[in-house]
Formats: C-alpha cells, structure tokens, sequence
C-alpha cells in the first residue's frame, strides 16, 4: 500500500486512509486580459454555457479524478509563485517578499503532496502560460494572486461533496483552511479589510464554492497544457 505524509506533518498515512481532496471572478486585469478573462467568467455563471472542457488532459473518476483536480490547480499556483519570487516585482517590500515566499513553499508542498499521493496515477506536469501577467506590476502580480487564491478557495469548497472517503475530505478541509489564509492576506494587501467581503462571503457567513466545471474553464486560460474534468464526479 503506497504510503504519503500529510501537509506540515510527519504522519504517514495509507493511500487508502488519507489521498486528498476539494473560481470566483476573475478580477484586476487590465487592458485586453480583462476583458477576455470578464469573458470566461460571465458565461462561466451561464447554466447553457457551463460546458466542461472536453479537451486536454483528463483528470481521471472518481476520487483519484478529484485529487488530479486539485493536483492540477496547485501545480498552475506553485509555478506563479515561483516566477514571482524569481523575479520580483519592482518595489516589493521585505515584508511582501517573506509572506510571498511563505505561500509559494505552502504551494510547492501541497503539489508535491498531490504528487505523491496519486503515484501513477497523477497527471503530467503541466506547462503554464502567463503571458497576461506582467510580473514587473505590483497590481499585475497581486491581482493575479487573488485570482488565483479565490479560485483555489472556492476550487476546495465545491469539491467537498463530490469525495466518497471522509478521510480525504478531512485533509482537503486542512489545505482549503491554508488557501483560505492566503486569499485573506492578498486581499488584505490590495485593499486592506476586504479579507472576507461580500465578493467572497455570502450573506450566511458562508465562503462561496464552483463546481469543477467553472473553475476550470477559468483555469484553462493560465494553461497551455489543457485540462478536462469531463469524466469527474458530479454529486
């Protein structure tokens, strides 16, 4: 039986007792990436369009489809936060540097987690394509960053009920907790007291979710390597 360590731990656990798992708008681009991304997201809240991608990668059934899922979203964060850290942004503050450099290593071992946990079944490395980003913009960079982190949050939260063994639901509640953290401070950062806005929270107190569906046709557009979730567990 395959053995894995749990995030920020020395537990070891069975394949079996513990493998893992779980969009929010696009926000902050400017010129023509937001429009295109406005794009993606709108029709993203259109049930006729709400399409999953057919073609790319696929992400595999089941509960190893859902891990590959969040596999696939922590590789397109921890490769943001490494080009970030290798070429910081002009003006970036000590500060903005340690908390960055903090969440890329949380990025980075949840990926390899993932990585670890589905063994051969794990997908393929993905290529990225940041080409929108301009990494020279503290507004680029940050704004792509909360993209990223509400995505990853809302990612988690709508896939909860569509993992079979508990086990793994209580492991994807500890690293959306961690996503969550992140998508707090970012916010923080960009307009300090928006960490748990309406934007983000609804009216019961309640952090928004997406169904794989949305999150990654979103996703998709940071990815020359396509994904597909077409054979995915939907209830």
């Amino acid at each position: 039986m395959p053995k894995i360590i749990q995030p920020g731990s020395e537990t070891v656990l069975s394949l079996s007792e513990s493998r893992i798992l779980s969009r929010r708008k696009f926000l902050g681009f400017s010129g023509a990436a937001a429009g295109a991304l406005a794009i993606v997201l709108s029709s993203c809240h259109k049930d006729d369009d709400n399409t999953m991608p057919s073609d790319g990668i696929d992400l595999g059934s089941g509960d190893d489809g859902i891990l590959n899922y969040a596999y696939a979203l922590e590789q397109l964060e921890a490769a943001f936060y490494i080009q970030v850290l290798s070429s910081p942004y002009s003006g970036i503050s000590a500060n903005e540097s340690a908390r960055l450099t903090e969440i890329r290593d949380h990025e980075i071992a949840h990926r390899e987690f993932f990585k670890n946990a589905l063994s051969s079944k794990a997908i393929q490395d993905l290529e990225v394509d940041f080409s929108a980003i301009n990494f020279s913009s503290r507004d680029s960079v940050l704004a792509t960053a909360k993209t990223f982190e509400d995505l990853g949050v809302s990612a988690y939260n709508g896939a909860g009920k569509l993992i079979t063994n508990p086990a793994y639901l209580t492991l994807a509640g500890k690293i959306v907790s961690v996503e969550a953290r992140h998508a707090a401070y970012i916010r923080d950062i960009i307009s300090n007291g928006s960490f748990a806005d309406s934007t983000v929270i609804d009216a019961n107190g309640l952090d928004k979710s997406n169904m794989p569906v949305d999150v990654l046709i979103a996703a998709n557009t940071f990815l020359k390597t396509k994904v597909t979730g077409k054979n995915l567990p939907t209830s």
